[in-house]
């Protein structure tokens, strides 16, 4: 994608190389989305790298501006990028809490500060940027924002990996159009079309890609294959031993444990425990668990409906009663073979901090007063009804 890459600090390199941040190989970018697109198989350790050469581009850029940047601000800054995503779990957002109940950026900073004790403490400033704890926020901003680097590679990465060409963003133009003042991140007035056309982008990439009906039906199947799991127990013999391990924990430990009492275990745990798993689960003796595991082995995957309302209660019991006949399972495992749920996208928002878009004037004016191209900033969202195809 962006031809020869090298980075500009030998941590770095010593970072890739961890076993923490080497298992992001193992971990699918975009989850099941490649039942849909046959290419998109990318891993998060693509997307890191992306993102950190994008970032070492930006500070580039900006002390081409005489923004005052340390060699130890921007090694900090590369750190913060390279690990940003290092907590996600198998098959990335797809299984987000339902294997454990953090969220990924709460154990991406745990890992960050599992790796600080290895490196003497080098990872202190990554840390602070991390966390948006340091004075000078626009560190933060390249890292976490509404117009950071990490959505600037995703997009680009897993439109060139589906061949959704509509999610290509112009990130050479935006990245030589950044700028600071007073510590925060604003973008040149020039560069605002390219932004409206970022926003675009990502507006087709969740309805074309993230929030596409047949990757949502994979990825809902897979999520209540790990409800059950839980909710049933007992499946020790088809789960792999680092599964098993880290659930094992849970049940012992309850709601009391913390992400640094799992991080053993959970730092062994990718994409091939949850085939593994899978596999194994299609002999289960809950006939729900092993139905939606062969049917997700075989790419059987279930119909999917979507309104604009809540999905009406007496529809999903005629079709409950339907499966119960077609499949001869009882109701309760029909209800389980039963998803319902609500899906969302919001483009932008001005709840949180807008962009700021510098004018040759040296004025500041947010994004959402300047666009001529309205960017919607309201939620979408579409509810759901999943269930096999009778």
């Amino acid at each position: 994608m962006y031809g020869l890459v090298s980075f500009p600090f030998d941590i770095l390199y010593d970072i890739i190389e961890h076993p923490y941040f080497q298992r992001l190989r193992r971990i699918n970018q975009m989850g099941l989305s490649h039942f849909v697109y046959p290419g998109a198989c990318h891993s998060r350790f693509h997307h890191a790298l992306g993102a950190l050469h994008l970032v070492s581009k930006s500070i580039t850029t900006l002390r081409n501006k005489k923004v005052e940047i340390s060699d130890e601000e921007f090694e900090a800054v590369c750190i913060a990028i390279l690990l940003h995503d290092v907590g996600h779990g198998p098959f990335s957002h797809t299984l987000e809490k339902k294997i454990i109940p953090f969220h990924h950026e709460d154990i991406s900073l745990e890992i960050m500060k599992r790796l600080n004790q290895e490196f003497n403490g080098r990872l202190d400033l990554a840390i602070k940027i991390f966390e948006n704890s340091y004075s000078r926020v626009f560190f933060h901003q390249l890292v976490s924002s509404q117009l950071d680097m990490d959505r600037m590679d995703y997009l680009n990465r897993d439109s060139f990996f589906t061949g959704v060409v509509e999610g290509k963003v112009g990130y050479d133009r935006i990245i030589s159009m950044i700028n600071v003042v007073d510590d925060q991140m604003v973008i040149e007035e020039k560069a605002l079309y390219s932004v409206e056309k970022f926003f675009l982008a990502r507006i087709m990439m969740y309805w074309q890609v993230y929030l596409h009906k047949t990757a949502i039906s994979a990825e809902q199947m897979l999520k209540r294959v790990f409800e059950l799991v839980h909710t049933n127990g007992n499946e020790e013999e088809h789960l792999s031993k680092q599964l098993f391990s880290l659930l094992k924990k849970f049940e012992i430990s309850g709601d009391n444990i913390s992400c640094d009492e799992i991080l053993d275990e959970f730092v062994l745990l990718d994409d091939h425990d949850i085939w593994y798993s899978l596999k194994n689960l299609v002999y289960s003796r809950d006939s729900a668990t092993s139905f939606l595991c062969n049917s997700l082995l075989h790419r059987k995957l279930f119909r999917i409906e979507f309104a604009k309302e809540s999905i009406n209660s007496d529809q999903v019991k005629q079709i409950r009663q339907k499966i119960s006949r077609h499949f001869k399972v009882n109701d309760d495992d029909a209800a389980n073979l039963m998803i319902t749920g609500i899906e969302s996208n919001q483009a932008y928002t001005t709840a949180k901090k807008e962009i700021l878009i510098l004018k040759k004037t040296g004025q500041i004016i947010p994004f959402s007063e300047l666009s001529e191209n309205l960017i919607n900033t309201q939620v979408m969202v579409k509810h759901f009804l999943c269930y096999p195809r009778i």
